[in-house]
Parts: C-alpha cells; sequence; structure tokens
C-alpha cells in the first residue's frame, strides 16, 4: 500500500485533491488536522469533511497529523499547556469518531524538556487512547530527548513512533532511530533532505540512502503503508498531476527496495 500526505502543496479545492491523489495511483491518505497555515480553504472547518471526501475518493485514511503550532508549550503549567492538552484529547476523540486508527503528535523540542506535569497530561492521552482504541504515533524533530524519555516512561500498545526519515537525517544523522525504536513503529513519513528546507523532497532526490532505510524498516514489526510526506516546495514547475505522479513513481521505487 501507498500513502501520501493530503496537504502537499498547491491550492485545489480539497474534491479535486483527493481525485488528483487517487488518479495518480495512491491507496489511502495521511490528513491535515487542523485549519492552521491556511489549510483550511473556505473557511468552514473543512478538515473535518476531509474522512468522507477521501473515502469517497476511494482512499483509506491511514493517520491524521495533529496541529503542531503550540506544541513546544504542553509541558507549561498554565492554560496554553491545558489547551494543548485537551487538543490532542480530542484529536483521540476525532480518531475514534471519524475511524481513522493513527494519530501522528510533535512533542516539544530540545529546549523544552519534559517534566512531571508533561508526563501526567502524556498519561491522560494515553488512557483515553486505550479506552478509545487509537494509536498515538510521536514523531521524531528535534526533540529526541523528550521522544526517547515518553518512550520509555509510558509503556503502553497505544503509545509508539512516527518515523520521519527527512527529520531523521537532519536534526539527528548519527543516530539509529529505527533500530532504538523500530519495535514501537506506527507510522512513517518518507521525504528527503534536499531542497530549501533540507527536508521534505522526494525520496530519491536528496542524499539519504534509501536502500539502508528501506531495509531497517522492513525489519520492524511496522506492517503500514510506504508513505510519502513529500512537498512541492522546490518542485513548483511541476503542475500538481505531474508532482503526484512522480511521487508515486518513488514510493514504488522505495517499496521495490524493502
Amino acid at each position: 500500500m501507498i500513502t501520501i500526505y493530503d496537504w502537499f502543496g498547491y491550492e485545489l479545492p480539497i474534491k479535486e485533491r483527493y481525485q488528483l491523489i487517487r488518479e495518480a495511483g495512491f491507496d489511502g491518505v495521511l490528513l491535515w488536522w487542523s485549519d492552521g497555515f491556511g489549510r483550511d480553504c473556505f473557511g468552514r472547518n473543512d478538515y473535518r469533511t476531509g474522512p468522507q471526501i477521501a473515502r469517497e475518493a476511494g482512499l483509506f485514511i491511514e493517520n491524521i497529523h495533529t496541529p503542531v503550532q503550540n506544541e513546544n508549550k504542553l509541558w507549561l503549567d498554565n492554560l496554553d499547556g491545558e489547551a494543548v492538552t485537551d487538543c490532542y484529547l480530542q484529536c483521540v476523540a476525532d480518531c475514534a469518531e471519524f475511524e481513522i486508527p493513527t494519530m501522528v503528535v510533535h512533542l516539544p523540542n530540545e529546549d523544552n524538556p519534559c517534566n512531571t506535569l508533561g508526563l501526567d497530561r502524556i498519561k491522560r492521552i494515553t488512557e483515553k487512547a486505550e479506552q478509545l482504541g487509537v494509536n498515538v504515533a510521536l514523531e521524531n524533530l528535534w526533540n529526541l530527548t523528550n521522544l526517547a524519555y515518553v518512550l520509555e516512561q509510558v509503556d503502553s500498545l497505544r503509545i509508539g513512533f512516527c518515523y520521519d526519515s527527512g527529520h531523521h537525517y537532519r536534526y539527528y544523522p548519527g543516530n539509529d532511530l529505527l533500530s532504538m525504536y523500530g519495535s514501537r513503529l506506527m507510522a512513517i513519513h518518507l521525504h528527503d533532505n534536499n531542497g530549501s528546507y533540507a527536508q521534505h523532497g522526494l525520496p530519491f532526490d536528496g542524499t539519504i540512502d534509501w536502500s539502508t532505510t528501506m531495509k531497517k524498516i522492513s525489519e520492524t514489526d511496522y506492517s503500514g503503508a510506504t508513505a510519502i510526506e513529500a512537498m512541492n516546495w522546490d518542485y513548483e514547475d511541476l503542475s500538481a498531476k505531474e508532482f503526484l505522479h512522480k511521487a508515486f513513481e518513488r514510493a514504488r521505487r522505495l517499496e521495490a527496495l524493502s
């Protein structure tokens, strides 16, 4: 199975977006679960209509990506910290409501080490995830200390790891994250480390050793899709249709390596 992050760039009506994704050959999508970054195109909380529209286009929904604008406030002992916690708790409930198995979360970065309050909040999220049968996949960014700590402290089948290849080689190229946390792998984001932001390029356009990466993924217990999280930031000469077809071709090449 091959999936792609649904908001990969381009200003497109949501129905056309999903139709183009399906026509390119993708089996499913990873949904952006927020109206942040101008992604609520028509001002009507369209992200909540995404599951139905995606399914009508013949796509399955692998996971949602929770909002990221306030991720570094999760440990704070104030109303902002409670608001972020409530947001993640709502995302768990949304996954259950919309029958989406997994949500992806960014933990705070290295400048914001986890504290007792933060761990208690993670445990609240874990309890709700266990009650509702939702997986919470913690993504690697510049946050390895917090990621490692939470995965060590929270022993739950509902709390796991989202491996992001581009973030891996941008922030911690010397760490073998898949060997360290592959046993808890719940989601993957595959993109290369080229381009304007040193990430979110199409696979094989940067310097990542994809043969090694895909072999390590295949050695874990991960059974999900080959999930592309590329953006069109450095492919603006391509139409949305051309970008998607190129992304699908790259995903097929990745699958051949696993």
